[in-house]
């Protein structure tokens, strides 16, 4: 479950077993969690976050994009 990056109170990170899944991100703060996919930024899925925690996480995934579809190429082995 490697992280890619901590923002503020934010851990964004994959897992390591969804390398079939298109490119996306997962975030945690305490046990709040959500999943962005990538390539659009979409909200894929949350449990916990408010709809302002929400709207920040993906302001900063929107910012990231890049880099954390980056990082998923880097970690799985692939080549856009």
């Amino acid at each position: 479950m490697p992280t890619v990056a901590r923002v503020g109170p934010y851990r964004f990170f994959f897992f390591s077993d969804e390398r079939n899944e298109p490119h996306h991100v997962h975030v945690r703060r305490d046990r709040s969690t959500a999943k962005f996919w990538l390539g659009p930024v979409v909200l894929a899925a949350s449990s916990g976050f408010s709809g302002p925690d929400l709207n920040e996480i993906r302001r900063i995934v929107r910012a990231r994009e890049r880099e954390f579809m980056e990082a998923w190429d880097d970690h799985f082995g692939r080549s856009r």
